[in-house]
């Protein structure tokens, strides 16, 4: 039984390797061209929804002004859709082609909200104004990166919090992902904070293509077929294409975005198009204004602003790029991956260049962790997965085919995947055991990575203190775990200011 085995890896040794397998390592990490580009695919379908998403989130609020973004009294959904997919695309290229890491970047959730909810609609402030604060914290981000800083609060962090913030964060995907499905909803009485379904019933058509490709993913992934992930996309997407010819179910919501119809589609209509082509508009490209909010709301207002978003971001991605890269294996045995200061400088580079470009923050995606979990290993399916995206300005109408139902299996396949790591954390000391379980736990609680990982440093900490070894914390982590509390306590602290 030995020795086809030892042919095959004299094969695999012996093979020719091209400049683009040499460049991206693509052989050394024991991938192929094939399994790359199928993972840049998996990814792309997976986080594609954010073109159609960032939209309705960032391009349905009127500003300080009241006007939406990009100008006018009526929103621009086509502009900023088409400006989503063009920085997403550069930027996803970017980190693979410079970091060599599979990992992906788009507009962040939770980030556009707070920039359109929470700074954008402050009086007198405009959308130019909001996005100069977004451009202003990406660029402090990026200086701690060159400094050094950030790759060195990434390094003090113990190994099993690291290996906490990659389950708290496989919990989180998956939770997004049967949410998103509609397969767990928050339920109209509010009795509970969330149930099954519809009244704990799987009412509709869509739950139907969530569930069928949920089990088309793990049926193919127990039987080892490559590709299991896509492959499941694919069907639920032909499968809901055709559900909704026939059945018509229709989405959620209506025309004015209210909510009539609990057992269409979450955001689109899987239809087949009448044209697979659309012309993009990249006019919100440099629409910001760096400093312009500082007349308008003042300056202590504006650096905790600043802050909120520049914390979130800063952390975000440290759980983000670990997850991923202990999904890929890619982690060392302090749990760095490759190449993390590269990886930190696209990503600071992306928060810059999405408020430049008016799309709000952009940051690594968690759902890279599905194509890596389809195979890929190497910053070639980030390239593939950026491509899709600068196809995807031009191919709106074929990316808007795959609904949510389609997608999300793969971010609950992946969830599983990232929660067997937890088989890492030594649970019977306590010492570490403890903030790791309130860094998993809280993540997909909170909805909030950023929440996830203050609760787990600043308890380690504590606990630290508390057992008498103060002096092992790192000096790093004591600062983390300060400006965390500060974080959570921020609303407290602008009552005090009186901003």
């Amino acid at each position: 039984m030995s020795q086809p085995s030892t042919t095959a890896e004299s094969t695999q040794a012996t093979r020719p390797v091209g400049a683009v397998d040499r460049y991206f390592k693509i052989t050394e990490r024991g991938s192929t061209v094939g399994t790359e580009i199928r993972g840049g695919l998996v990814t792309f379908f997976t986080m594609s929804y954010i073109i159609v998403l960032n939209p309705l989130i960032i391009g349905t609020v009127q500003d300080g002004t009241g006007s939406f973004l990009g100008g006018g009294d009526a929103p621009n959904i086509g502009m900023i859709a088409a400006t989503t997919a063009l920085v997403a695309g550069v930027l996803s290229i970017l980190m693979g082609v410079i970091a060599k890491f599979p990992l992906a970047l788009a507009a962040g959730l939770g980030l556009n909200a707070v920039v359109a909810y929470s700074i954008a609609t402050l009086p007198g402030v405009t959308w130019a104004d909001a996005m100069g604060l977004v451009v202003l914290e990406g660029l402090i981000i990026l200086v701690l990166v060159l400094t050094g800083f950030r790759e060195a609060v990434f390094k003090a962090v113990p190994i099993e919090l690291k290996t906490a913030i990659s389950v708290g964060i496989g919990l989180f995907i998956a939770f997004i992902g049967v949410v998103d499905a509609g397969f767990v909803r928050i339920p109209f009485s509010q009795a509970t904070p969330v149930e099954l379904g519809i009244d704990g019933s799987l009412s509709g058509w869509p739950i139907l293509v969530f569930v069928v490709g949920l089990l088309v993913a793990i049926v193919l992934m127990t039987r080892k077929v490559k590709g299991a992930i896509l492959i499941a996309i694919v069907t639920g997407t032909v499968l809901a294409v055709i559900i909704e010819a026939v059945a018509k179910v229709g989405t959620q919501t209506n025309e004015l975005g209210e909510y009539v119809n609990p057992t269409g589609w979450k955001l689109n209509s899987p239809a087949i198009p009448d044209s697979l082509v659309a012309t993009p508009d990249f006019g919100l490209l440099g629409q910001f204004s760096l400093l312009g909010s500082i007349d308008k709301i003042g300056l202590v207002a504006m650096f905790l602003l600043v802050f909120s978003i520049l914390l979130a971001d800063f952390f975000d991605t440290m759980g983000t790029m670990v997850a991923v890269g202990g999904e890929a294996g890619l982690l060392d045995k302090e749990g760095n991956p490759p190449s993390t200061k590269q990886i930190l400088v696209v990503d600071s580079i992306g928060a810059v260049a999405g408020g430049a470009a008016s799309v709000s923050s952009n940051t690594s995606y968690i759902e890279s962790a599905a194509g890596v979990g389809d195979g890929a290993r190497t910053g070639l399916a980030s390239v593939v997965t950026g491509v899709g995206f600068l196809l995807a300005t031009f191919l709106a109408p074929v990316v808007d085919m795959v609904p949510f139902e389609a997608a999300t299996p793969a971010l609950v396949v992946v969830g599983f995947l990232m929660v067997m790591q937890v088989s890492g954390i030594d649970w019977k000391n306590y010492e570490v055991a403890i903030p790791a379980f309130l860094t998993m736990v809280l993540m997909p609680f909170t909805f909030s990575i950023t929440a996830g990982i203050g609760a787990g440093f600043v308890t380690y900490v504590v606990l630290q203190v508390a057992v008498g070894k103060a002096r092992r914390v790192h000096p790093l982590m004591w600062l983390a775990a300060v400006l965390f509390v500060a974080y959570f306590a921020l609303d407290p602290i602008r009552a005090l200011l009186g901003v």
